[in-house]
């Protein structure tokens, strides 16, 4: 434990030294941090699906660094230091776990999760509804499990997850109507629907939409990668092929998967 703390001390240190004489970090802001905050996070997401190891434990430390620099400036501002927000945490962690730190008992993963969404409920910080919680800067596909996860904390939930394909194909079909219609508005919200049920689909089965749909994007690239370097070698060009001779290279991509 101690070589955790002069861990943590250094780090401090270092990051009272940056403030008085880096130029940079003299000059920087919540503000200014904050797109970078966001740049680092997306960086530690792409070494988890990588399975990157080192990279985690590298992106972990850029993170840190970030929130080490938001108590600082914050401490600045006589608003708040690095021991409020360390303090603030553990007690929200230790009230929100009455079944760790108290007499309360649960029977598994679902019920500690209704428990700390109800639970959060009780915190007199404003935050009195169950979305409220939820960022507005979120990106939508994250959003929607978000909300989602929430409001099946509380109980709002179906009974058997097999049920969602009956919403799936619901609004399926109510998207295939506007279709015929040609009602772009229409199709709009009726498409944004099945995205909800299909995100929805997800979270009942143990998936993260996010992760699922990065690792086929990823999968995609590699692929189509595969396609137009075949391509080249055979001096051919991809504006010059029909989808027939294209998918010959796509399905030799799959292959070797």
């Amino acid at each position: 434990m101690k070589e955790k703390l002069d861990a943590f001390a250094e780090l401090l240190h270092i990051m009272d030294k940056l403030r008085d004489e880096c130029p940079w970090d003299k000059v920087q802001t919540l503000e200014t941090l904050r797109t970078l905050s966001i740049e680092e996070v997306y960086e530690l997401s792409d070494a988890i699906i990588n399975n990157d190891l080192e990279g985690v434990k590298e992106e972990v430390g850029d993170l840190m660094l970030h929130l080490v620099f938001y108590a600082k400036i914050g401490s600045e501002k006589g608003a708040f230091d690095i021991t409020d927000v360390l303090k603030t945490i553990s007690e929200k962690l230790i009230f929100r776990h009455p079944h760790v730190f108290g007499d309360t008992k649960v029977s598994g993963t679902k019920e500690v999760l209704q428990n700390w969404e109800e639970l959060k409920l009780k915190e007199k910080d404003g935050k009195k509804t169950v979305l409220s919680g939820v960022p507005k800067s979120l990106p939508a596909l994250i959003k929607a499990y978000r909300i989602q996860d929430k409001v099946s904390g509380v109980g709002f939930d179906w009974d058997y997850k097999e049920q969602i394909w009956e919403k799936v194909t619901e609004e399926i079909n109510e998207f295939k109507v506007e279709v015929e219609k040609n009602d772009k508005e229409k199709m709009e919200k009726e498409f944004g629907d099945i995205f909800f049920a299909l995100i929805n689909a997800a979270r009942l089965y143990g998936i993260n939409p996010e992760d699922a749909l990065e690792k086929t994007n990823q999968k995609f690239i590699k692929r189509f990668n595969y396609l137009e370097s075949k391509t080249v070698k055979q001096g051919k060009s991809l504006h010059n092929m029909n989808l027939a001779e294209m998918n010959i290279y796509w399905e030799e991509a799959k292959t070797k998967e």
